[in-house]
C-alpha cells in the first residue's frame, strides 16, 4: 500500500516464537566455546583470571541486547537510522578532541566506570544510514554514479575520524562493509574497480605520511615474512611467529583442552583478545578449528538468507550489511592470525575476549532477526 504500513498486530511473546531460533541457538554456542576457550587462555595468569567470568556476564548482557534489538519493529529502526547515524558521529568528534588514550591509540569515550569505543558503534550505524539512504532512493539499474556520493561520503566522514585514532582496522572495516552495500545498490564495477585501484596506488603515500611509526613497523614486518626476508622474531616477528608456532604445533586434533604449551606459557601476546584463535587451533587442532570457522560459516549464511527473503529494501540492505560487518571481523581476524595481513588489531567475534566489540555483533545479529520478523512487511511508504 502506497499510504499506509501494513504492519501484522502482534505480540512481543508471539514475537519471540517467530525469532529465528536456530540462527540465536548457533550463535549461543559460539559465545560458549568462546568463554571455554577464554578460560584456557587465561587460567595460568593472576591478572586474567577473572576474564572468563566477566566475559560471561557480558555474553548475557549481550543476548538480552540482542533480543531487544530484534524485537524493536524495523519501522522504528528506519526512523533512528539517521539519528544514529549523527549522534555516533559526534561521539567520534567528541573522541578527537577529549579522548582516552590506551595502547598509543586516543579511541575511547570514558563515561562513568565504562569507557566506550565510538568507532564500533559506527558499524551498525553507518548500515543504518546506508540502509536508510537506499532505501529512498535506489531504483533498478541504479548504476548512476550521482547516487552513489552521498552514500561514499557518509563513509568516508567517520572513516577519516577513526583512522586518525589511529585505528586502521575499523577503517578497512568501515570501507569494505559500506562497499559491499554500494556494490549491492548497483554501483558501476569499473567505478568499484577504480576505486581498489586508486587506494592501491596510495599506498606508499599513506605508508610515508599518514602511518604512525608503530603501523610502518608492522606493515614491514609483514611485508618481510611475506616475501621471505629475515624478521626481528624478538621485537617485530614475536607476536606472528608464535602464533604460526601455536597453529602448527596444534596438528590435526590439537593438543588437548588446557594442554597448548604456547598459551598456558602465555608466549603469545593478546592472546586472549586478538590472537584468540591461536589457543583454539594449538589445543584442539585443524579440525576442530575448522568446525568452529564452518560453524560461522552458517551463522553468516542464515543471517544472508533472511536478507534475500525480506520484501523490504531497507531490511535487506540492514541484514547484508549486519552480516557484511561480522564478517569482515572474522577474516581479518583470520588473515591477521595467519601472517596474510599486517597486526592491525581486529578481534574475533564472540571467541575474543572484549565488550564494546560484543556488543556491535549483538546488535548486528539483532538487526537481523529484526529484519527476519518484518520479511512480509514491505516498508514502501517509508
Amino acid at each position: 500500500m502506497a499510504g499506509s504500513l501494513n504492519f501484522r498486530s502482534r505480540t512481543r511473546v508471539q514475537d519471540l516464537g517467530r525469532l529465528p531460533w536456530g540462527l540465536i541457538l548457533l550463535i549461543s554456542a559460539m559465545a560458549l566455546i568462546g568463554v571455554a576457550i577464554l578460560y584456557s587462555a587465561t587460567y595460568t595468569n593472576p591478572r586474567e583470571a577473572d576474564l572468563p567470568m566477566k566475559q560471561a556476564v557480558r555474553l548475557g548482557a549481550a543476548f538480552i541486547v540482542m533480543l531487544a534489538v530484534a524485537l524493536v519493529p524495523l519501522k522504528v529502526w528506519f526512523q533512528m537510522a539517521w539519528p544514529a547515524y549523527v549522534s555516533t558521529f559526534f561521539l567520534l568528534i567528541c573522541v578527537e578532541l577529549f579522548g582516552v588514550t590506551g595502547g598509543g591509540a586516543q579511541r575511547w569515550l570514558q563515561v562513568g566506570p565504562i569507557a566506550i569505543q565510538p568507532s564500533e558503534f559506527m558499524k551498525v550505524a553507518l548500515t543504518l544510514a546506508l540502509a536508510a539512504y537506499y532505501h529512498k532512493r535506489w531504483r533498478d539499474e541504479s548504476g548512476g554514479f550521482l547516487l552513489h556520493v552521498p552514500a561514499l561520503g557518509l563513509i568516508c566522514l567517520p572513516a577519516i575520524l577513526i583512522f586518525k585514532q589511529p585505528d586502521f582496522g575499523t577503517t578497512l572495516a568501515l570501507f569494505a562493509s559500506g562497499g559491499i552495500l554500494l556494490f549491492l545498490a548497483g554501483l558501476y564495477k569499473r567505478i568499484i574497480l577504480s576505486v581498489i585501484v586508486l587506494g592501491v596506488g596510495s599506498i606508499p603515500l599513506v605508508y610515508s605520511f599518514v602511518l604512525q611509526d608503530y603501523q610502518r613497523e608492522r606493515v614491514d614486518t609483514f611485508v618481510a615474512q611475506l616475501t621471505g626476508q629475515s624478521v626481528n622474531l624478538i621485537d617485530d616477528g614475536y607476536q606472528i611467529e608464535q602464533a604460526k608456532i601455536a597453529i602448527g604445533s596444534g596438528g590435526l586434533t590439537g593438543k588437548g583442552y588446557m594442554e597448548g604449551t604456547q598459551a598456558q606459557l602465555d608466549y603469545i601476546p593478546e592472546q586472549h583478545t586478538d590472537f584468540i584463535l591461536t589457543v583454539l587451533a594449538e589445543e584442539f587442532g585443524f579440525l576442530a578449528t575448522t568446525g568452529v570457522l564452518l560453524i560461522w560459516a552458517l551463522i553468516l549464511a542464515l543471517g544472508l538468507m533472511i536478507a534475500l527473503r525480506t520484501t523490504s529494501l531497507f531490511g535487506r540492505f540492514v541484514a547484508a550489511g549486519a552480516v557484511a560487518t561480522v564478517a569482515f571481523y572474522i577474516l581479518f581476524n583470520i588473515a591477521m592470525v595467519l601472517g596474510l595481513l599486517p597486526v592491525v588489531g581486529v578481534p574475533l567475534p564472540l571467541l575474543s575476549y572484549g565488550g564494546t566489540v560484543m556488543i556491535t555483533v549483538a546488535t548486528s545479529f539483532g538487526l537481523v532477526c529484526s529484519v527476519h520478523l518484518a520479511k512480509d512487511d514491505p516498508l514502501q511508504a517509508l
